[in-house]
């Protein structure tokens, strides 16, 4: 216990309670329904985190492939016999909370690539041949989420396996080509987008053609993002949220809500926090002697960063609107305890630094 960096729970911690003081706010001043319910679920998961940070980096890349395996297996379940919401099927119902496996994927396709670049050498990463096994692991949870469906994991997922790949060694013009390759792949995928996820694309562009409707969402986030000024209009004192003219105010546009009672100064705190989380494990990654270690470092790094700058890009009209939470802030079971989890494999990572694993064909 003593090894573990208190530093970074302590952040962690001031970062959730950020979290809780605004879901107090967005209820009007009161811990029910989502302040009480969100601390209770962070107390586990920061028990979760640290018994993680306190186990061998080695047995977590000997489990990286199981792991992987079962929550593969939970979106197949979620495919088979899923909860409903809101016109999606994402969701296993556990009776005290419903959990979102593709939330969990995100973790386990990160160690799983973490573990697969391990075994292999210098040489080995950088051969074509190389790449099939993890566009594999990759596409495979891809499919499934697609079918929920679910865009903004979807992405995530993706974004994340690339930084895998990109942090491993894999040339770059095979990046270069990926990307060239995508683009008339993107036209051609238009026509196998939901009606919904077409709006989504079109409101973005231009959110004032349908103000009362699709656009709704993003012209109450602007309003609430202006109206905050420097200082903000007093916590539980926004007309936004209080007056519910903004939706989704809890989970995915709760940024807006401290934007517009805490203003710019309240906004920038938050996102300071945050950078200060990602500096800490950044410099935990470059210390990591093996492997393993810095893979798994860099995709937890970069998997916060994903969930922190989509969101608020989303809430700012930047991106479309795709259903990504702000990072231990917004309410949510499943993205809050997925994130716990990732920075319980960099604290791990930090405490066991120093340990060596043989690359090549151990663990393979």
């Amino acid at each position: 216990m003593s090894e573990l960096n208190w530093f970074i729970v302590l952040v962690i911690c001031t970062v959730a309670g950020f979290g809780f003081a605004m879901l107090y706010s967005v209820a009007g001043g009161s811990v029910d329904p989502w302040a009480k319910n969100q601390f209770i679920r962070f107390l586990g998961g920061l028990v979760l985190m640290i018994s993680i940070a306190l186990i061998d980096i080695r047995v977590w890349m000997f489990l990286a492939y199981p792991l992987y395996a079962v929550a593969l297996a939970m979106l197949v379940v979620v495919d088979v016999m899923g909860e409903m919401g809101m016109g999606a099927q994402r969701w296993i119902n556990l009776g005290f909370m419903n959990l979102q496996p593709s939330e969990f994927m995100k973790i386990a396709l990160v160690m799983a690539l973490a573990r697969y670049f391990h075994c292999l050498t210098d040489e080995e990463t950088v051969q074509l041949k190389s790449l099939f096994k993890p566009i594999v692991l990759i596409i495979l949870p891809v499919v499934l989420v697609l079918r929920q469906p679910d865009l903004g994991t979807t992405l995530l997922i993706v974004m994340g396996g690339i930084t895998i790949l990109f942090a491993a060694g894999v040339r770059m013009w095979i990046f270069v080509f990926s990307f060239l390759a995508m683009i008339p792949a993107a036209f051609g995928a238009w026509q196998f987008l939901k009606p919904y996820q077409k709006q989504r694309v079109l409101t973005f562009m231009d959110p004032e053609t349908d103000p009362l409707g699709a656009g709704y969402h993003i012209i109450q986030s602007k309003i609430a993002l202006g109206s905050g000024g420097v200082y903000g209009k007093g916590f539980i004192q926004g007309t936004q949220s209080q007056l519910n003219f903004l939706p989704e105010k809890q989970t995915d546009f709760i940024f807006t809500v401290i934007a517009e009672e805490l203003g710019l100064i309240g906004g920038l705190s938050l996102l300071t926090l945050y950078l200060v989380l990602m500096g800490y494990a950044m410099i935990i990654s470059l210390s990591v002697k093996s492997q393993f270690g810095r893979l798994l470092t860099l995709g937890m790094v970069m998997t916060f960063f994903l969930y922190m700058f989509i969101n608020i890009a989303m809430v700012m009209g930047l991106v479309p609107v795709v259903g990504v939470p702000l990072p231990l802030v917004s309410y949510g079971g499943s993205a809050m305890l997925t994130l716990l989890v990732g920075f319980g494999f960099i604290l791990s990572a930090a405490i066991h630094k120093e340990t060596t694993i043989p690359r090549g064909g151990a663990f393979a």
